[in-house]
């Protein structure tokens, strides 16, 4: 039997299609989700989704404050802003879908980057979260004209940490799954409004904006 493709240490009893080897069980249990893109189909996972995501949401949370802290020195309350609308868009389309992949947000994300881009790229089939971003921006940016310098460094920054969140596996849930669990545990009055808005369609209160819900939106960003 060959070793654990994680630690080298222990035998590796189980198949982890999101390593390509065998896993021995303590580090599939420990490590699961956390530093491993699970395939989101994985025997092994959990059926407790919720303390899956809690568990991602903890790591999720300290790299998201330290990107939050560069975006905002870098570029401001307005780029933190924008990227808040990525999140709560996000966490809005895919809190009820366990099935989601973080490849459905990035794709998403560079269809919107390119729509900045002074070449016109022809896009192709896209996945339907591309058009729910494109519609929900529009009406983020309605009676406001855009500085698209701004927003092509916010998409590109977003993305730059969204992907190094996910990993490398294809099928990787890991940033959607941070990010569900990150809003939920810490700031489950946010998580609540989004999931309303969900079912409503109502528009999303952010940073700024006036309502009850501003001070609960700027935390979020803690």
């Amino acid at each position: 039997m060959s070793k654990c493709i994680y630690c080298h240490e222990r035998k590796g009893k189980r198949p982890c299609p999101a390593l390509r080897g065998a896993i021995c069980s303590q580090c599939c249990g420990t490590h699961r989700v956390v530093s491993i893109a699970c395939h989101s189909d994985c025997v092994y996972l959990d059926m407790n989704v919720e303390y899956q995501q809690k568990r991602v949401g903890d790591q999720f949370e300290q790299e998201r404050r330290v990107f939050y802290k560069e975006l905002l020195e870098q570029s401001g309350d307005k780029a933190a802003e924008m990227f808040y609308f990525l999140e709560a868009v996000t966490f809005k389309h895919f809190q009820s879908r366990s099935d989601a992949q973080d490849g459905e947000v990035i794709a998403a994300i560079q269809t919107l980057r390119r729509s900045f881009s002074p070449i016109h790229v022809p896009e192709g089939m896209a996945p339907p979260f591309t058009e729910v971003l494109k519609k929900e921006y529009d009406v983020f940016m309605k009676g406001e004209k855009p500085d698209t310098q701004l927003v092509s460094e916010v998409l590109d920054r977003g993305l730059t940490f969204i992907t190094g969140f996910s990993g490398s596996g294809l099928r990787s849930n890991r940033f959607l799954n941070g990010l569900i669990g990150f809003l939920k545990s810490r700031h489950p009055d946010v998580a609540e409004q989004l999931t309303k808005l969900g079912t409503t369609g109502g528009r999303i209160i952010l940073p700024g904006s006036a309502g009850s819900e501003d001070q609960a939106v700027r935390s979020s960003h803690g």
